[in-house]
């Protein structure tokens, strides 16, 4: 299962319990390898425009950066850093109005879907987009709804 290191925080409250449960759900629905750290960062608007242009040839603002550094995991040790999330703040705050979610509730959203990139997943094409969106909402329920009394 791979270790999470919050850099930095937002400046909105979030319970890191959740983020416990979407790492173990993801590595329990997941078959591929995770022995490895993600490190979870925060920036702003400059900072992750400036990272989307460099990385991705794109010149805007974005909600999330997902990176993987290696292509190949096998000489790495058990818990060294192999990935990062790269979140904006203010972008989550600005689309859990848009969307009508909580501003933790479009963090644990991104926090899926990124992890889910760095896993190899993507959304590029109709069927990856079927399969990606698949395990996105079976983690969610998992996590929201599972136990849910109504």
């Amino acid at each position: 299962m791979f270790k999470l290191n919050l850099i930095n925080s937002p400046n909105f409250l979030f319970d890191e319990k959740i983020i416990d449960k979407i790492r173990k759900t993801i590595n329990k629905k997941i078959e591929i390898s995770q022995k490895w750290t993600l490190n979870i960062v925060f920036v702003d608007d400059e900072h992750i425009k400036e990272l989307n242009k460099n990385y991705r040839q794109k010149d805007a603002v974005t909600d999330v950066l997902s990176f993987h550094y290696f292509d190949d995991f096998s000489w790495l040790k058990t818990n060294e850093i192999a990935w990062e999330i790269i979140l904006n703040e203010w972008k989550i705050k600005s689309q859990a109005i848009e969307y009508w979610l909580w501003e933790d509730g479009e963090f644990y959203k991104l926090i899926i879907h990124s992890i889910l990139h760095i896993l190899w997943y993507d959304h590029e094409k109709d069927e990856d987009f079927e399969i990606m969106n698949k395990f996105e909402n079976l983690i969610w329920k998992e996590i929201f709804e599972k136990n849910k009394k109504i």
